[in-house]
């Protein structure tokens, strides 16, 4: 009842602000982490919208900030969120049916989502960008556009332009040096073509798929459960639906995550949804594998995909990887490169496309010893963090230490917490508000199972809270299950201090009874007994107790092992070197949404002139550092020129030199709005007076000084590393006021 209130309370139809899920970063299968089908309804847009009748959300969000009464607002709808979350952990301590759980937790995600919703609604209205401006500068100064564009496009997938491919090559570049570099951590490149079996033993091939529908006449396609809620929604909003029908589909749309094929199907013919876009009928739903298919070799014979993700090939790669370190724990590797995913309807610009470039770290460690010895370099960042505790008693989030948030348990461990300070300090090293960024912690029913702990680096924008970076303890999942597949050990060794005696289980297979069974193919099945590990043991003597038999599969194979083919041994053995198996803390970056992020947030205009917008990108990952603007076409400024730009490009200093005849200020207007950090004007006093000067003019501030053109590629090479500030070279060399030659004087000479 409290949900339903506090929906009521929020109520705008279809155009409710939706939270965008992970869909780059770490393409683990998940069929119910992707963002609704109709493109969410932010709040920048309600603002701009002219209409007779303001929407609830606005007239309250505008009459609370009169009253000043935000929190008498939220109260409800936070009680509302604590309650259920009580619910749901009540539900589980007491084994309730795993069924109901799911609902429980269905429940509690749609309160969290009206809550969310809420509190961005109440944002300061100079607090939202302007889109519809921000995205025509986008495509105008050519920073990204839709792919084959000529041909009518193909959604998902995006050009970036000269100014969008330096900005690109800046962050990657400031990532390698702020991750790769400082942490000594072994980069690889690997393919991005994947044969199937890989895929098969991650989980992508059976799990990561989503339900689509299709208009039987055009064949267009839609995602399952968007196009149900959405239609709901519509349906919900006329004011002739009544309450019981309201309340019925409230009710579906809540469980929307928890629907399996049948029951979709069922749900479309009793709402009678049609194609959106032409009102024509649709197919029954369908599984759709998000991975593209192709076919490896001529002969067609060895199916492969597109890699979904990045990580796979580190994690393959960890032998060779181990024996590069000298077999030492721990180390971490990285891979930058694109991954694919075939989108059901991709929308939201660079938030959710077909293709996409990630960087990935995977580090390596004992499970027994996850502490990192350079916490305490991060301990004291104050970090707005999102714990799952918060969420579920419906608290919003809070800044905390790093230190403390570890020591208290919030963060499971200090390898995971260093980490997490790692990625704030690069966030807003490139660009991201610090006030826009928080760290999101998974709750206990959107982690994988094997999971231990795993946060999110979330920004706010126009779009709602996304996730540009998530951040995982995922133990040793991913290589104990190729281990078990290849039957190639991909474990450490630990020289121990002393000797230890260790409890085995292992499976004794029965060779005559597994050979009677499977004749040629039966050292398949043994061999894949003999690496199995221990839990795997376990649970599989469990079914043998219960059924009598269990079943393994490998290279392509199903074999059904009975009582009679195989027992379970367990002993004691004294070891002297041990085995480890690392477990993985694996930070994962999706490049394409922390541009967009950073678009958003360094986005701005002139005060005084709406016509002047410009983007303050920090100097390191600005697409040109400086610009080279001579006063004049006349030939006497050539050689400075020249000049500059020889010192600039020695220095390393990207630049871009403008001579055209436009105005001093058009042309800064025009690199301003491309965000050049920095500008050199060789003007009159250049040519006419010794020593040769130039004026340097600062993006943000206006503000310009005078040097002596000689100093000026350094002067540009330090800010551009951050070695030095504008703050700094205003104290420095005297502000520039006015020429006192002209162009008279160069004329008369």
């Amino acid at each position: 009842m409290l949900r339903r209130a506090a929906s009521a309370l929020l109520n705008t139809g279809p155009g409710i602000i939706t939270l965008l899920s992970v869909p780059w970063a770490k393409a683990t299968p998940n069929p119910g982490s992707i963002a609704p089908l109709i493109r969410p309804f932010s709040l920048s847009v309600c603002l701009r919208k002219k209409k007779k009748q303001k929407s609830r959300w606005l007239q309250l969000s505008e009459g609370q900030k009169m009253d000043g009464n935000i929190e008498e607002v939220l109260a409800p709808l936070r009680q509302a969120v604590k309650e259920q979350g009580d619910l749901v952990r009540q539900m589980k301590a007491d084994g309730a049916p795993d069924v109901d759980v799911a609902k429980a937790v269905a429940e509690l995600k749609a309160r969290k989502r009206t809550l969310e919703a809420k509190e961005l609604s109440l944002q300061p209205k100079d607090d939202i960008v302007d889109r519809t401006k921000l995205e025509d500068t986008l495509r105008r100064r050519f920073f990204y556009d839709q792919a084959f564009s000529i041909y009518g496009g193909v959604s998902g997938l995006y050009d970036f332009g000269p100014v969008g491919c330096a900005l690109k090559n800046n962050i990657l570049q400031v990532w390698r040096q702020h991750f790769i570099q400082e942490e000594q951590i072994l980069e690889i490149d690997c393919t991005m073509l994947t044969p199937e079996p890989v895929l098969k033993t991650s989980g992508h091939v059976d799990k990561f798929a989503d339900y689509m529908v299709k208009d039987v006449k055009n064949g267009e396609c839609f995602r399952a459960d968007h196009l149900l809620k959405a239609h709901l929604q519509k349906l919900m909003s006329d004011k002739k639906c009544p309450a019981e029908k309201k309340a019925e589909m409230d009710d579906v749309i809540t469980q929307m995550d928890n629907y399996t094929q049948q029951e979709l199907t069922d749900l479309f013919v009793k709402y009678n949804v049609k194609s959106p876009v032409t009102g024509n009928d649709l197919s029954p739903p369908i599984s759709f594998n998000l991975m593209f298919q192709t076919s490896i070799g001529p002969g067609g014979n060895m199916t492969g995909y597109l890699r979904p993700e990045t990580a796979q090939g580190i994690f393959l790669n960890f032998k060779r990887l181990l024996e590069f370190n000298q077999g030492k724990l721990p180390f971490a590797a990285a891979q930058i490169g694109n991954s694919f995913r075939n989108e059901i309807s991709p929308r939201s610009g660079l938030i959710r496309v077909r293709e996409f470039t990630m960087a990935e770290i995977e580090h390596f460690v004992d499970p027994n010893e996850k502490v990192h010895p350079k916490f305490s370099s991060v301990a004291d960042l104050d970090i707005l963090l999102y714990s799952s505790k918060a969420q579920t008693s419906g608290q919003s989030a809070a800044i905390m230490k790093l230190g403390d948030a570890v020591e208290q348990g919030v963060i499971n461990n200090s390898v995971l917490g260093y980490f997490i300070g790692r990625i704030y300090l690069y966030l807003t090293k490139v660009g991201v508000a610090k006030d826009k960024l928080r760290f999101r912690q998974h709750m206990d029913n959107e982690m994988a199972h094997y999971a231990c702990d795993c946060w999110d680096a979330e920004t706010k924008t126009s779009y709602g809270w996304i996730e540009i970076v998530g951040c995982a303890d995922r133990s040793c999942f991913d290589l104990t299950c190729h281990a078990r597949a290849t039957k190639v050990s991909l474990a450490a060794e630990k020289l121990l201090k002393e000797p230890k005696v260790v409890n085995v289980v292992q499976f004794e297979p029965n060779k005559a009874a597994i050979g009677k069974a499977y004749k040629r193919e039966a050292k398949l099945a043994m061999e894949y007994l003999a690496v199995c590990d221990e839990c795997f043991i376990t649970d599989q003597e469990k079914l043998l107790e219960e059924n009598g038999e269990f079943t393994i599969e490998t290279e392509g194979k199903t074999f059904k092992i009975t009582k009679d083919m195989v027992t379970v041994k367990r002993f004691q053995k004294t070891l002297h070197v041990e085995e480890v198996v690392p477990n993985v803390i694996e930070p994962s970056f999706g490049i394409g949404r922390i541009m967009y992020t950073i678009f958003e947030h360094t986005f701005q205009i002139r005060e005084g002139d709406e016509q002047r917008t410009f983007f303050s990108f920090p100097a390191m990952v600005a697409p040109y550092k400086c610009s080279v603007l001579p006063l004049s076409q006349n030939q006497e400024f050539v050689p400075f020129v020249r000049e500059l730009s020889e010192a600039l490009t020695k220095n390393g200093v990207s630049h871009k030199v403008d001579d055209s005849s436009g105005s001093i200020g058009r042309r800064y207007a025009r690199t301003d709005e491309i965000g050049v950090a920095f500008g050199i004007t060789i003007d009159f006093d250049t040519v006419n007076k010794t020593p040769h000067t130039a004026t340097l003019r600062d993006r943000d501030s206006m503000r310009q000084i005078r040097a002596e053109v000689s100093e000026l590629p350094d002067v540009l090479r330090d800010l551009s590393n951050g070695l030095t500030t504008w703050a700094e070279i205003e104290s420095k060399y005297p502000i520039f006021e006015g020429q006192e030659t002209s162009k008279k004087d160069t004329i008369e000479e």
